[in-house]
């Protein structure tokens, strides 16, 4: 069982298997599996209790203590935002973005004419200025991803990556 403090200025509402967390700067979502725990929010607590089944213990363990660790990033994500600074960095083929609402266009990586697509998940907001990109968000999983796809699309496929070291990298968390 673990008892996780509400911050100060943050709701959270428990509703069949769906966590609903709001603060100042958003709100977000976490779904559970009611086969494994039980949410209640009690006073400022949230209570994570595992169901007393001896096929599941182990699993309702290990899903207990990865909920609440989700829970208290989300809790520090709707009241601070979380952030990520990246870079484009490239050395023989000028690269560009291009936002066009949930797509992020990538131009002229590695020379190609076609510009590579992926998405933005979520709520999370993309900004690009120059070649600093900043990527801001609420949930640290949609912001995290969009972070990935960013890296991914730029990958050196059949390229030698100790030459061509093109792409778009993490400089600050």
């Amino acid at each position: 069982m673990q008892e996780l403090d509400i911050e100060k200025g943050v709701t959270v509402s428990v509703n069949d298997t769906l966590i609903k967390i709001t603060g100042k700067l958003g709100s977000c979502t976490k779904r559970f599996n009611k086969r494994l725990l039980s949410v209640s929010v009690i006073g400022s607590k949230i209570k994570i209790e595992e169901v007393s089944n001896k096929k599941l213990a182990q699993k309702a363990v290990l899903a207990a203590q990865a909920l609440g660790s989700e829970v208290k990033t989300s809790m520090k994500g709707v009241e601070n935002g979380i952030e990520t600074k990246m870079t484009i960095f490239f050395a023989h083929f000028p690269m560009s973005l291009e936002i066009k609402g949930k797509d992020i266009f990538v131009k002229n990586v590695f020379g190609e004419r076609v510009p590579r697509e992926t998405k933005i998940v979520g709520d999370t907001k993309v900004e690009v200025k120059g070649q600093a990109v900043t990527v801001k968000g609420v949930d640290a999983y949609d912001v995290g991803q969009t972070v990935a796809n960013l890296r991914k699309v730029c990958f050196a496929r059949g390229y030698d990556t100790r030459v061509f070291q093109d792409g778009i990298y993490i400089s600050k968390e």
